[in-house]
């Protein structure tokens, strides 16, 4: 399952990456900060995960040799375009690079890919919870928190993928029950691998 996870975070951070690069075409920035914020939003997560966002720009302030390639006020834009890219963020992004990655990184592949991912981040990071049953409602509670009708994962640049994508996820979550069979289906496969 471990294995599992790491694939899920490298495949995040290069979705991010393709989604970023894509979003940006319709502004005029450069593409070079916009890959190396989307590279790096996310380098903080495996430290730890409530503060992964400040610990990625640590990261990338830290790499010498890929700073050697910015000015130092693209260096400032850069991290904090990394600082702010998380979904729960109290505050806009402060950069149209921080809007561009924030918006890439609101990504649904599919609910059952979302399903796993928190599912791995609940056990992982919420061992109070002992039992499946716990784990499972946990699972259904910060998906609705995130992108049921009122969530707060937001994006602050148009992206049609992410809105059709959030518009089935109100669905889906509308029926709770039908949802937490779903969620209990989702788990069974993971654990049958």
């Amino acid at each position: 399952m471990l294995e599992m996870k790491k694939h899920m975070e490298s495949g995040h951070i290069h979705t991010v990456i393709s989604r970023s690069l894509k979003i940006a075409k319709g502004y005029d920035v450069n593409e070079n900060i916009v890959y190396t914020v989307a590279a790096y939003h996310d380098l903080g997560h495996y430290i730890n995960p409530k503060t992964h966002e400040k610990l990625s720009a640590e990261i990338f302030m830290k790499d010498k040799k890929i700073k050697k390639w910015f000015t130092e006020e693209e260096i400032e834009i850069i991290k904090e375009a990394i600082e702010d890219h998380r979904a729960s963020s109290n505050h806009e992004p402060r950069s149209i690079y921080g809007k561009i990655v924030s918006t890439a990184d609101r990504t649904i592949k599919s609910i059952d890919v979302c399903i796993k991912r928190t599912y791995l981040y609940g056990k992982k990071n919420h061992p109070e919870l002992t039992t499946k049953k716990e784990q499972i409602n946990r699972v259904y509670e910060h998906l609705n928190d995130k992108y049921g009708k009122n969530g707060y994962a937001k994006t602050y640049l148009y992206d049609e993928e992410f809105e059709a994508a959030k518009v089935k996820f109100i669905e889906a979550l509308q029926d709770k029950e039908a949802f937490i069979k779903r969620i209990e289906n989702v788990i069974n496969s993971m654990e049958e691998k």
